[in-house]
């Protein structure tokens, strides 16, 4: 459960590493910089909770949840501090892929019970 964990909290700092993008493309001058450093531990510290989570849960999967928590966070993060459009299409293939999130996770869970 603890891996499962990890890759949850490496998502959350993908969507920081996300969002620190964002603000850097945003910003000028000596802010610009602190954003891009903000961007680069971010995505050391999210690559690095990765690898740790892929030694105990299939390379696949991991990677297909990580990915999609980033890319739900970064998309929520758009919506509501970058003003970007939230269609009816876009929240419903938001609300697809959190499905598919959430499926793997248990078709995984299942395949290692039955291991």
């Amino acid at each position: 459960m603890s891996n499962w964990i990890l890759i949850i909290i490496a998502g959350l700092f993908e969507t920081a590493f996300a969002f620190c993008l964002g603000k850097a493309k945003l910003s000028t001058g000596q802010e610009q910089y602190w954003w891009y450093a903000g961007f680069v531990i971010t995505l050391c510290i999210s690559m690095f909770l990765l690898v740790k989570a892929t030694q105990y849960l299939p390379i696949g999967t991991a990677y297909a949840v990580w990915t999609g928590i980033g890319a739900v966070g970064t998309v929520l993060i758009g919506i509501f501090l970058f003003k970007e459009p939230a269609s009816f299409l876009r929240i419903l293939f938001l609300f697809t892929l959190i499905a598919s999130i959430v499926g793997l996770k248990f078709v995984s869970e299942y395949c290692l019970v039955l291991k």
